[in-house]
């Protein structure tokens, strides 16, 4: 097996020091994620309540799009970023794909780019197009930050520092839980107060992450051997970002499928705040990968992260279910997101069907982790284009049967995440056997099979 970082790095697992690293990063992760609720709560209280809610997660989810192809970065550099030099490259590399997004980003915000997409594939109608258009324009600012702070936290995330990772973004949770009910006491809502209250905290997450990776960066020692460069970095990240892409559309597919179906204005909103629940824990979850790029395997046969991954999802699960109290149920959906009191029931089914996505989440997350510290970047991305193709046929096979709207999204999320979780241990399985039969990787000079 191929394997990379110091050798001692495989040796010292033992559960509860998976568990100091991990649980950090969980409640990185699920906070992090909690902010875009605390947001939405701003969005839905605005003129067109839930409905721009609904434009607000569109124009999002077309960012988080174009972010997506540098999001194989935190990989990259928890792999190459361990010494003075790759860590420079690495650094090199996050600023030149920054720049280049978020000229991107603003290119889709121009005529007739924006009728495009938010016309053409997402069929948004007014007032829905121009307020995902105004989203995606006002969080660039937002886009850049998100680069910004991958340097601070793959240094942490090396040092094995991720409790002062998870600080800095506890700090953003709480500025984002402070402003929520300050703006809408104050009147302050809608999708452009939505976008304030989300990219300040941000901004105070990248200065601490900096401020806190700082130390760890200066120790930093020169690479005893020759380090990858730039362009050994680049072609590492590529199909990991591609796939991360692929990722990205898929969100955005949902709401294309979605808006095609019977009352879009009704069951969009619905899929995203059920979602927006929901997916903190999924990301939390993913985040698996990383502990098995600290602790990778020591050989074939060592199988101990694979079970830490397996109890952590089963663990996750659990929060999902909580949903399904209907005191719960009516706080969250009905104060906070502004939901109809009809429609209520309908978000605690759809939760009640996503709660195994953490489950699978989790064993996806440590099969990516596995396949990073293999370098083999094509399995991810075989299985994140599985995640794509079969999410489309099962929301094709969902359109066509009448399934409603709130369901489509939940149903085709469970069959993709599975279907990239299995692709994934299969190019693995490959990769054993290419290994066994003493088969060398085809062109991929000394990186990949």
């Amino acid at each position: 097996m191929q394997t990379s970082g110091p050798t001692d790095a495989a040796a010292d697992y033992t559960p509860w020091r998976a568990a100091k690293f991990y649980i950090p990063l969980l409640i990185q992760a699920a906070s992090q994620s909690l902010t875009y609720p605390l947001v939405a709560s701003i969005v839905s209280h605005g003129k067109n309540g839930v409905v721009d809610l609904a434009a607000f997660a569109q124009g999002q989810a077309v960012m988080f799009m174009i972010g997506a192809l540098g999001g194989g970065l935190l990989t990259t550099g928890m792999v190459f970023g361990r010494d003075a030099d790759g860590f420079r490259q690495f650094k090199r590399l996050n600023l030149w794909l920054c720049g280049t997004l978020a000229v991107l980003q603003a290119l889709v915000c121009i005529h007739p780019f924006d009728r495009i997409v938010f016309h053409g594939l997402l069929g948004l109608v007014a007032p829905m197009d121009e307020t995902a258009r105004e989203v995606l324009f006002f969080s660039i600012p937002l886009q850049i930050l998100f680069f910004l702070r991958n340097p601070g936290l793959v240094t942490l995330y090396n040092a094995r520092a991720s409790a002062s990772a998870n600080w800095a973004t506890l700090c953003r949770i709480a500025l984002t839980a402070l402003l929520a009910p300050l703006f809408v006491h104050l009147g302050w809502v809608g999708h452009r107060m939505g976008m304030l209250a989300l990219t300040g905290p941000v901004l105070l997450e990248a200065v601490l992450a900096q401020l806190l990776a700082t130390p760890y960066i200066r120790r930093l020692k020169p690479a005893a051997e020759k380090t990858a460069g730039f362009k050994m970095q680049f072609l590492f990240t590529m199909p990991l970002s591609f796939g991360g892409a692929l990722l990205a559309v898929a969100g955005f597919m949902i709401g294309a499928f979605i808006t095609r179906a019977a009352e879009p204005a009704r069951m969009l909103p619905l899929h995203y705040v059920t979602m927006g629940l929901v997916n903190p824990v999924g990301f939390a979850a993913i985040r698996m990968q990383a502990v098995v790029l600290a602790f990778p395997p020591r050989d074939k046969t060592d199988h101990s992260v694979f079970r830490f991954a397996l109890a952590a999802g089963i663990l996750l699960s659990l929060f999902p279910l909580v949903g399904q109290i209907p005191a719960v149920a009516r706080w969250y959906f009905g104060t906070i997101q502004n939901v109809p009191a009809g429609d209520i029931p309908l978000a605690m089914r759809a939760m009640l069907l996503v709660s195994v996505l953490p489950i699978i989440q989790s064993l996806r997350g440590h099969a990516e982790g596995l396949a990073a510290w293999r370098k083999r970047p094509t399995a991810i991305l075989a299985g994140q284009a599985m995640n794509l193709a079969s999410l489309v046929c099962a929301l094709f096979i969902s359109l066509n049967l009448g399934v409603p709207g709130y369901l489509m999204g939940v149903t085709a999320i469970l069959v993709a995440v599975t279907m990239t979780f299995v692709t994934i241990r299969m190019g693995l399985v490959w990769a054993d056997m290419e290994e066994t039969f003493g088969r060398s990787p085809r062109g991929v000079r000394g990186m990949e099979g």
